[in-house]
């Protein structure tokens, strides 16, 4: 009979290391791609409101026969229920454009002609947020 020292089992301190080695570097690699698919998304709901504020826009014009005044007019008409959170900036204010007085609707009114985002960041594409 052998009286000797047993191999435990388990892993040793090396093995241990490359696996969280081997995790560390995975999760290095799916940081920056989980981040960009978030930004993508806050640009495709900054989109998506655009339109939505731009159609209710053009909508009150031409069913009033002038321009709004304000986003508030939108809302309290019914063309929004509320007014839109712009998700790069995280707040519902917009840089609003007004018409040229000569070429709005009503020449004696001018009203709201478009909106704008007020963040100063650079999309993914590389253009401004606010020129969209």
């Amino acid at each position: 009979m052998r009286i000797g020292k047993s191999r435990l089992s388990g892993f040793t301190l090396i093995e241990l290391m490359i696996v969280m080695a081997v995790i560390v570097i995975l999760i290095s690699v799916a940081i920056p791609f989980y981040q960009k698919s978030i930004i993508r998304a806050k640009e495709t709901v900054l989109h998506n409101n655009l339109s939505a504020i731009r159609n209710a826009i053009d909508e009150y014009s031409y069913d009033k026969q002038k321009a709004p005044q304000g986003l508030q007019d939108l809302v309290s008409d019914g063309y929004l229920r509320e007014v839109p959170k712009d998700p790069i900036t995280g707040s519902n204010q917009w840089k609003e454009i007004q018409e040229d007085a000569g070429q709005s609707v009503s020449s004696s009114e001018p009203g709201l002609f478009d909106v704008r985002s007020e963040s100063q960041k650079t999309s993914l594409e590389g253009t401004p947020y606010s020129d969209w």
